[in-house]
């Protein structure tokens, strides 16, 4: 995968079976990639969180995801970039849950976008296809803002026997 860092990994002891090992990034990042729902967490003016589920794509070393202009999410990370992108399963003894700390940042290059755009299609189907324009995703729901996040931190939980918890560092982030 193009655009890929390789973090400082570290499994955390103080929360891991005694027989668990750290989960290699390169794992960790094809699960990001085969994932279909992440829940995104921004922050509101007032400082009160927002959660929401949405469909993401890995790409470049980043998760990208499109949202209207309009919605809260959008509106949340205009003001504060930072935000949290998460994604696993509900089974309590089973897979790994992964959480995804980073900035949003605008993805506007044309060219990028309609790799973006066929990256969507090809993970999700045709109602997902995006057209691209004057720098965002339009379709029938009309204008999509589309960002990027890119990893800071990110953690792995893996549930079941061995449990464990893994904490990758990206560029010396604490």
């Amino acid at each position: 995968m193009t655009g890929m860092r390789e973090p400082a990994t570290r499994l955390d002891g103080r929360f891991s079976s005694p027989s668990a090992a750290a989960t290699a990034w390169s794992d960790a990042a094809e699960r990001l990639e085969r994932a279909e729902v992440f829940w995104l967490s921004t922050v509101r003016a007032d400082g009160r969180p927002h959660v929401t589920p949405l469909i993401a794509v890995w790409q470049d070393g980043a998760l990208h995801f499109c949202t209207g202009p309009a919605e809260q999410k959008a509106r949340n990370l205009a003001a504060n970039p930072h935000c949290v992108l998460t994604t696993g399963t509900s089974a309590l003894d089973a897979g790994e849950d992964l959480v995804v700390e980073g900035e949003a940042v605008a993805v506007t290059d044309e060219e990028r976008l309609r790799a973006l755009a066929e990256a969507y299609v090809v993970k999700y189907g045709e109602e997902w296809r995006f057209d691209v324009r004057d720098g965002a995703f339009t379709g029938q729901g009309g204008r999509a803002l589309v960002f990027a996040v890119a990893p800071v931190r990110a953690f792995g939980f893996a549930k079941g026997e061995p449990f464990g918890q893994t904490r990758w560092r990206f560029d010396g982030a604490g």
